[in-house]
């Protein structure tokens, strides 16, 4: 019993593998010749540029300011007059 279980097995694994080899064999048959095509377009394009808010030094300079104004606010307001 155990013998025709593994004999059923390796059928059933070389049955895939023949079928996986013979799918690949189709995929790689395929014409490995390109047509020639002439095709003449002409194409214009314009582009524009536009500068970002954060590419630019200045909001991160008031930014950093903005921010260690803030930390040094909070800092001081923990601190308990006496």
């Amino acid at each position: 019993m155990k013998t025709a279980a593994i004999v059923k097995r390796n059928f059933e694994r070389l049955a895939l593998l023949t079928v996986m080899f013979f799918a690949s064999v189709i995929a790689f048959a395929q014409e490995t010749t390109t047509p020639k095509v002439d095709i003449n377009t002409t194409e214009t394009t314009t582009t524009t540029t536009t500068e970002e808010w954060f590419t630019n030094p200045l909001y991160w300079i008031i930014g950093a300011l903005l921010l260690i104004a803030l930390i040094a606010v909070v800092a001081r307001g923990n601190r308990r007059s006496a």
